[in-house]
């Protein structure tokens, strides 16, 4: 670990140990919000699709995509993605090639990342591939797998993916004790990689951003470039202070988050989870629970001594058990009806059912909670695809609210809420308005994801667009 300390002090970084938590990165200088904390590219990545054109296996891009000819597994955006990936994939591809059609249908992600992963420990070890501080296979093995904590069926299942892996690459003598240890170490190690707009592209470990802890109240953020993973500072961190990063969705109650953090084998003791009883009811009421009967009040409900009512902390005002039941059976019988829809593409009928979902749980559901914020993401993405744009910008604005109560004030997708409503604005002519969208959405989205990336670009210029074309209505007004 002494190379690995040398590379981190250069970065103002040290590995630590954490009471209560094990290893950990503690800062050795100060960072402000915007920062580059760390940065690092995947040991081992694979895209989420296996045989279906999705990204690019070099740099997780989906353009311009060709897939290899002699596997018909990988694809690639050129030949420079090609060529930086070829050491590797020349194995790779080998082995994938010979696969009988039966067993290529085994090959799921989590697999691939595997194989991948093991090949490249084989050319590290041949010094085929340079080994760095950052990029060895020793901090992989370092990584802890919990193997001891996950149950019979669970390890059973790593066992059978160990031998799907041999049975992928006959020609190496692979260890199935490790292999196996190292499925359950992808499991509560490894990361989602995720675009601009954080939609799923892929798998990677990073076995030094692996060694950040979790909080529900962190201090930094992890987002991608492609495929090279970069934490960044979303508040003033001071020299000594541990860095923290969100593994799970935040907007949740304690119990929720709580119950995703299982895969990881800890208790989180965050300020968020070790609220008082009282505070902590009121956070699961909000968001999971209840509004009273009467729509003037926003109070949330409890419930009563009976166990057959609630009642609402507000007012006091009973609502009865069965009322709830009934309206909560029509939301989960029209829910499941959308999902048809959506799924064979009856696009607007789909819109209409979610409007009335979402008047039942206006009828049912406190003003923020999770269940109606879902109901009405679903309905803004619907509008926009049916270019309803004055309705959908009606939603972005119910949405906004409550994402500033339930995220921070620097997270991503208040940031890339704030730019949706911008460019809904524009479309229907609010140029102004536009312009107020658009900075906000760069205060927050330059922290979270830096001001270089390609996304980031179009809405400095969407911005720049939205001021020209409000200053040449104003020289046009005068």
């Amino acid at each position: 670990m002494e190379n690995l300390q040398r590379a981190l002090e250069s970065r103002g970084l040290a590995l630590a140990s954490i009471p209560g938590k094990g290893r950990g990165l503690v800062t050795t200088r100060d960072f402000v919000p915007g920062d580059v904390i760390i940065f690092q590219e995947p040991y081992a990545s694979a895209p989420n699709k296996v045989y279906t054109s999705s990204i690019c296996d070099g740099c997780f891009t989906s353009n311009n995509l060709r897939k290899c000819s002699a596997c018909k597994v990988a694809w690639y955006c050129g030949n420079t993605c090609q060529r930086s990936e070829w050491k590797l994939h020349q194995l790779e591809c080998k082995a994938l090639a010979s696969l009988r059609d039966d067993r290529r249908k085994l090959l799921t992600s989590t697999v691939r990342l595997m194989v991948r992963l093991i090949l490249k420990k084989q050319l590290q070890n041949e010094q085929v591939i340079p080994t760095t501080a950052m990029d060895s296979y020793n901090l992989v093995a370092t990584l802890e797998s919990h193997i001891s904590n996950i149950n019979e069926e669970q390890l059973v299942l790593y066992a059978q993916m160990a031998n799907l892996i041999k049975l992928v690459l006959p020609s190496l003598d692979v260890d199935l004790k490790e292999i196996t240890h190292n499925f359950s170490k992808l499991s509560c190690n490894a990361h989602t990689i995720c675009d601009d707009e954080l939609r799923p592209l892929g798998t990677g470990l990073y076995p030094v951003i692996s060694m950040i802890n979790h909080s529900c109240v962190p201090n930094s953020i992890l987002m991608f470039e492609y495929r090279m993973g970069f934490v960044r500072a979303t508040e003033p961190i001071t020299k000594g202070t541990e860095i923290l990063i969100s593994y799970i969705e935040t907007a949740a109650t304690t119990a929720t988050r709580k119950k995703d953090l299982k895969q990881y084998f800890f208790t989180c003791t965050c300020a968020r989870c070790t609220k008082n009883l009282h505070e902590e009811l009121e956070e699961t009421a909000i968001l999971e629970g209840f509004r009273c009967r009467d729509n003037q009040c926003n109070g949330f409900l409890i419930l009563a001594s009976d166990n057959q009512s609630f009642t609402c902390q507000k007012c006091g005002i009973f609502r009865d058990m069965q009322d709830i039941e009934k309206i909560s059976s029509e939301i989960s019988l029209l829910e499941g009806k959308t999902s048809s829809l959506m799924s064979s593409g009856y696009i607007s009928e789909a819109k209409n059912v979610y409007k009335i979902v979402e008047q039942l749980q206006l009828k049912l559901c406190h003003p923020y909670s999770l269940n109606l914020l879902r109901t009405r993401e679903n309905l803004l993405k619907v509008l926009m695809e049916l270019k309803d744009w004055k309705d959908a910008l009606a939603y972005c604005c119910m949405t906004i609210p409550i994402y500033e109560r339930i995220y921070p004030a620097i997270h991503p997708m208040i940031g890339l809420e704030f730019y949706i409503r911008g460019k809904l604005e524009w479309l229907v002519e609010l140029t102004e308005d536009s312009i107020k969208s658009f900075i906000k959405a760069i205060e927050i989205l330059r922290i979270t994801h830096g001001t270089r990336t390609p996304f980031m670009k179009e809405l400095l210029n969407k911005l720049e667009e939205a001021r020209a074309e409000a200053s040449h209505k104003h020289s046009v007004s005068d």
